[in-house]
């Protein structure tokens, strides 16, 4: 993440507690470690893989002499340089602002200045409390403008469901081939690059399935370890997407060493939003680069080799978005499952 926001990665420290320092977030022996880092790296950044509280991020500051950043803070860094639309540039602004709100009155304890004059309280309030209100008036117009949006979207969902089109919503860990994914099958042109977040905005195209049947394909902003809760719910209304879905596609970056850890992190995340019984399909992306070297393979022999290997199971099929193999199988696949969830039960 900390490449993909344009940091230049000059050292690295792990450090396994019972529980995070309160005050530090590290232990004293690591924080010393971290100031000696500096001196041999001359690292201006620091970032945590995690959330820091207001206190812990002030403290590690004063501490440290450089700035401080955590996991939510590059997450939302990332999100700001790849929100392209209004949507998107919306939800980040006001997970941005739900970010800093609580962290002000760290970056003014120092100050201790105050304000008056026209639009405040009088000569008596501090420049926090006045900053405070100025946040919480743009998160409350942030949070209408994105109302605003979530009704459009539900009108435009319900004119979807009265067409009686099925809907296949497209998830997975960030980077792990869902753009591409959604450009190989219904010929799209969505933004796709190898990097984390390369797309936040929702996408839907049309799909025709084998048997001459059509869906609507959506492909809706990556998940990741950790998402810190201000993005859940800023992004609530783009998550909505997934709750009108008659069924989910997982798509499983298969080349990943924690590709096992990826797919837990997508069913936790499903099932903080309730949709862990929906149908499922899981599609195990990018066999092309798990093949060995030295040979020219096709689809057929890629797709037996691998096969050879790894038993088929339910719903899941192997694919290689960028080569286009396994495509057909996934789109029958989808409909059959489609087909199997309009059967009574």
């Amino acid at each position: 993440m900390a490449a993909t926001a344009g940091a230049d990665v000059v050292g690295k420290l792990v450090q396994r507690l019972p529980r995070p320092s309160k005050t530090h977030y590290v232990g004293k022996g690591k924080l010393e470690e971290l100031i000696a880092l500096k001196e041999s790296t001359g690292y201006s950044v620091a970032i945590f893989d995690d959330e820091l509280s207001p206190l812990q991020q002030r403290n590690l500051e004063d501490a440290l002499e450089v700035k401080v950043i955590d996991r939510a803070a590059l997450i939302l860094d990332i999100f700001a340089k790849r929100a392209r639309t209004r949507e998107g540039q919306l939800q980040v602004e006001l997970a941005q602002h739900q970010y800093l709100l609580p962290r002000l009155a760290g970056q003014w304890s120092h100050l201790e200045r105050l304000g008056g004059g026209i639009g405040t309280r009088g000569p008596g309030e501090t420049q926090l409390e006045t900053d405070k209100r100025i946040i919480q008036r743009k998160m409350h117009r942030l949070k209408n403008q994105i109302d605003d949006i979530r009704k459009h979207r539900q009108l435009y969902r319900q004119q979807r469901k009265k067409t009686g089109i099925p809907i296949v919503a497209i998830v997975g860990y960030t980077n792990a081939g869902k753009s591409t994914l959604l450009n190989a099958l219904s010929h799209a042109d969505v933004f796709v690059e190898d990097k984390l977040f390369a797309t936040l905005d929702p996408t839907t195209r049309r799909l025709t399935l084998p048997d001459k049947s059509v869906a609507l394909l959506t492909d809706t902003v990556g998940f990741i370890r950790k998402l810190p809760p201000t993005i859940i719910t800023a992004f609530k209304a783009t998550l909505e997407e997934l709750t009108e879905a008659n069924l989910l596609l997982h798509v499983v970056d298969l080349t990943s060493r924690n590709a096992a850890e990826q797919c837990q992190v997508v069913e936790d995340i499903l099932a903080d939003l309730e949709l862990q019984d929906k149908p499922r399909i899981t599609a195990l992306n990018k066999i092309d680069l798990l093949l060995p070297g030295g040979k020219e393979w096709d689809e057929a022999k890629a797709l037996k080799h691998l096969s050879d290997q790894a038993p088929a199971n339910k719903d899941t099929v192997l694919v290689s978005a960028v080569k286009g193999w396994g495509l057909g199988s996934l789109l029958e696949l989808v409909g059959q499952v489609l087909n199997r969830s309009k059967q009574p039960v």
